[in-house]
């Protein structure tokens, strides 16, 4: 497991690519546009205590130059997924893994009709980050990733390639349960990014500062742990806490998709939204605040700032 590809070099491909590649790894980075500024200028995320450069950086803006590789890190917005079909072929060989780092669910099951369901992995990112800048990342918490194997419990390559996290200083766990791990994740996704943008535009410390949005949070977390429980899940209380405790030290903080909204790029409303909405009510759970949520997100038209 030496040479991995990012695919999708955001907020998140960026953060974990660069770490990784200054442990050791041979990563290679597929961008848009000309990778030749990026090679030149290189790669950095920007921390509370200094930044991590990466130069040279290897950068390239099409698969074929980067030819097969142990992992791919699928680090694409959901809205992207178009895209993976031109993408992936010439990334693949016999044993490679492919690597889901997207929110949402439903990831996993379309990466298995790509690639075939033995290769695919997930990763839950639990992180604050943000693209500010070509080739750079901002980290406002480093958080961790949660690993695991699509509908399988986990395998040596699982543990493998946590290991190589945490070798490069991300906290990295094995989940005995991607599904359920994907469910816990939804539990800050659905009201953090939703009222962000469903409320005007705001940071998640206003959020938290209004009573109103703070008790909508709270009924939105206990609504997708509800609908966890008819899989089989259990989200605890202690966890569904833990969740708003960690947000407040994050203080005016945009999450991601604020930020695509704000910058008029299209928001994976059917990933964090639509599709946990429909798994719950076919599942038979009630998800009133979710429905009406989704329904505001989708009257937004999320393409662009209100107004």
């Amino acid at each position: 497991m030496k040479t991995f590809a990012i695919v999708g070099a955001g907020a998140i491909g960026l953060n974990y690519g660069v770490r990784l590649a200054l442990a050791g790894s041979d990563v290679r980075f597929l961008v848009r546009g000309d990778p030749a500024p990026l090679r030149e200028t290189g790669l950095r995320v920007v921390e509370k205590t200094g930044t991590l450069e990466l130069r040279p950086a290897a950068v390239f803006n099409r698969p074929e130059d980067i030819g097969p590789v142990d992992v791919v890190l699928v680090a694409l917005k959901t809205t992207a997924n178009p895209e993976l079909p031109r993408l992936l072929p010439p990334l693949v060989g016999r044993d490679t893994m492919v690597v889901t780092l997207q929110n949402g669910l439903g990831n996993e099951e379309l990466l298995a009709g790509l690639v075939g369901a033995e290769r695919v992995l997930g990763g839950i990112c639990f992180i604050a980050s943000t693209r500010t800048g070509p080739g750079e990342v901002t980290c406002y918490q480093p958080g961790s990733i949660m690993l695991g194997e699509h509908a399988r419990p986990p395998a040596e390559r699982t543990r493998a390639l946590a290991a190589r996290f945490t070798a490069a200083g991300v906290k990295c766990r094995v989940a005995d349960s991607l599904a359920e791990a994907r469910w816990r994740k939804l539990v800050w996704n659905v009201p953090f990014n939703g009222l962000a943008i469903a409320a005007g535009g705001i940071t998640t410390d206003r959020i938290l500062a209004d009573p109103a949005l703070a008790a909508e949070v709270r009924t939105l977390m206990d609504e997708v742990a509800v609908a966890a429980a008819r899989f089989g899940h259990v989200i605890s209380e202690e966890f569904i806490q833990g969740q708003i405790d960690v947000t407040r030290p994050m203080g005016p903080y945009q999450p991601s998709s604020l930020v695509d909204f704000l910058a008029g790029r299209a928001v994976e409303i059917e990933a964090i939204w639509g599709e946990p909405l429909r798994r719950a009510q076919a599942a038979g759970a009630a998800m009133p605040r979710l429905t009406a949520l989704y329904d505001r997100l989708q009257a937004t038209g999320a393409r662009g700032p209100l107004g």
